[in-house]
């Protein structure tokens, strides 16, 4: 066996194999061990806040009937059911939450990924995916705001021309401006992505809601 290619080859796969594994998987669950998982009450930051908030102020009338008030204890409610839309519409058919060390990722999508990152309640199972028909969203949330993510679930290529990503007509009262629990559950999901970064756009660069409302002309 080992007087041959084919068998060099085989054990220097099968060495190769075994290294990868104790590199990526045993390592960090050695280095982790001690941090505790993250529940989605403790996964509910100012900045998942700011965007809960927004909801609220954009569709007021939906926000009432599916939200009822806005308080840190419904906002982990709506991020888990918003997960649980993501999952069930099969969302992570074409979108990856795990920018790699390779090809430049970080280029186009944002920060590598780190095992911190995935020590979490909604990051199980986690969606590292394969496909990306779509692109990698773990960086996506505050890149756009909240009406943007309501009309492209609603009619995707109406701001993303060419786009295949299907219409999410259900996730709506019949229109985009009026968001039904789904609708309202999978915004806030997808702008909780990436939300514990200090590069988080929005919160960090914005006044809060209501002292920017009052204060139109800052």
């Amino acid at each position: 066996m080992f007087e041959n290619k084919s068998g060099i080859l085989l054990i220097a796969g099968l060495g190769f194999f075994l290294f990868s594994f104790v590199s990526n998987a045993l390592v960090p669950i050695l280095m982790y061990r001690h941090l505790p998982e993250q529940t989605v009450e403790q996964l509910v930051t100012q900045n998942v806040l700011y965007q809960f908030e927004d909801l609220k102020i954009r569709y007021p009338e939906q926000f009432k009937t599916y939200v009822g008030e806005a308080t840190a204890e419904n906002c982990a409610k709506l991020l888990k059911r918003g997960r649980d839309v993501y999952v069930a519409e099969g969302c992570w058919h074409c979108h990856s939450q795990f920018v790699r060390p390779v090809s430049n990722e970080s280029r186009r999508w944002g920060p590598v990924s780190q095992t911190i990152e995935y020590q979490n309640e909604l990051q199980r199972p986690v969606m590292f995916g394969t496909r990306r028909v779509g692109p990698d969203l773990s960086r996506e949330g505050g890149r756009r705001g909240n009406d943007w993510h309501a009309v492209h679930f609603y009619d995707p290529p109406t701001v993303s021309p060419d786009s295949p990503m299907p219409k999410y007509r259900w996730f709506f009262d019949g229109a985009p401006n009026k968001p039904n629990e789904r609708g309202l559950a999978v915004i806030l999901y997808v702008q909780w992505l990436g939300s514990w970064l200090e590069s988080y756009p929005l919160y960090e660069n914005y006044l809060p809601i209501q002292e920017s409302m009052s204060n139109p002309t800052e």
